[in-house]
């Protein structure tokens, strides 16, 4: 499936999914920069044992211009219903937890990966236990997927690696 007819045409995507615990995922914006910086830099070797294999992400060393540059990128993405970043917030939006990626696949056997991550102090609360449930609930009921793989859950990042690209 392309990215152009992954979701239906006239489908709009969420923009405020409210968790259990008073926090709230919306799409990221270049204007969390700060943030997310913040997010990202405090949990990098976590998430670089996550993500560093799959998207060789996060850096050893983000700028701020780099984050940003990163997040309008995904904000695009997001406009044009090519790709999906979903950044957790507490309830005032002063603090960014962690984010979840809802992206097309290349490869068999699903019709998206979806991951998620939450920032180093809050893994294991009861923040990332209701993340965790909370994620394959939503898109269960909010998105048009059908076959939806989550990363991490169904399969470990290695098994997802070992599977090869469809070919077009």
């Amino acid at each position: 499936m392309s990215e152009a007819t992954w979701l239906p045409a006239d489908w709009q995507h969420p923009t405020r999914a409210e968790l259990p615990t008073g926090h709230h995922l919306r799409p990221i914006h270049p204007d969390d920069t700060e943030l997310d910086l913040a997010a990202v830099m405090g949990s990098r070797d976590r998430l670089w044992s996550i993500y560093g294999g799959a998207w060789g992400w996060p850096p050893a060393h983000m700028t701020a211009a780099q984050d940003r540059e990163d997040l309008q990128h995904h904000w695009d993405e997001i406009q044009a219903h090519e790709s999906f970043n979903y950044a957790l917030f507490d309830a005032g939006e002063t603090e960014l937890i962690g984010c979840c990626y809802i992206d097309p696949t290349d490869k068999p056997g699903a019709d998206a990966d979806i991951s998620w991550w939450i920032r180093e102090e809050y893994v294991g609360t009861t923040v990332e236990q209701a993340l965790d449930t909370f994620v394959p609930a939503w898109i269960a009921a909010d998105w048009p997927l059908r076959q939806p793989r989550f990363v991490g859950v169904d399969l470990s990042w290695s098994e997802w690696l070992a599977i090869p690209r469809s070919r077009d």
